[in-house]
């Protein structure tokens, strides 16, 4: 046999021993883009709060209501003027309220618990309820929807209100001391 033939031989025999050998080769991965779990909860918060925005939006828009929206997302609407001072933290706010979600459900009211009595500014209540009597006067009647980042959040109040709720409370400003 020609010496040629033997390398020819050879590299036929090493090619079809390569190919049938007892480990397959694996595909390739297709590469993706390292995407950092921070940036996908950030993603998804993103999509969160749009969408809550979107369901307010369309909420106000049914009713009618001419709400004017701050910074951090807040509603509200004051639907019966006060004659009295603007709230200022440190004072003792003393409110009517009814307290519902989205939905209609009302979950709380000063008719079933009596007024709510609070300090500006102390806590113990929603951010969105002390940045919202920030912006109203004793005697003001009005109307404030709070996205759940500014209210219960993630867990709810672990009592009536649920996780991620948006909550709408109808208040008056009975005093301020």
């Amino acid at each position: 046999m020609n010496p040629a033939n033997y390398i020819v031989g050879f590299v036929c025999l090493v090619f079809v021993a390569g190919g049938c050998s007892r480990h397959p080769q694996q595909p390739k991965k297709q590469e993706h883009p390292k995407v950092s779990q921070e940036e996908s909860l950030i993603k998804a918060n993103r999509y969160l709060v749009k969408t809550e925005n979107e369901e307010i939006d369309n909420y106000i828009a049914r009713h009618g209501w001419d709400m004017k929206k701050t910074p951090s997302g807040l509603r509200y609407m004051i639907y019966q003027k006060g004659s009295g001072p603007l709230a200022r933290k440190g004072q003792v706010a003393i409110l009517n309220y009814r307290l519902m979600l989205i939905t209609g459900d009302v979950l709380y009211s000063s008719d079933s618990t009596g007024p709510l009595a609070f300090e500006i500014g102390h806590g113990g209540v929603e951010s969105g309820l002390e940045e919202a009597l920030l912006l109203l006067r004793k005697g003001d009647k009005a109307r404030v929807i709070i996205p759940s980042h500014l209210g219960h959040g993630l867990l709810g109040d672990q009592k009536k209100i649920p996780p991620r709720s948006t909550v709408i409370y109808d208040l008056e400003i009975v005093n301020l001391k």
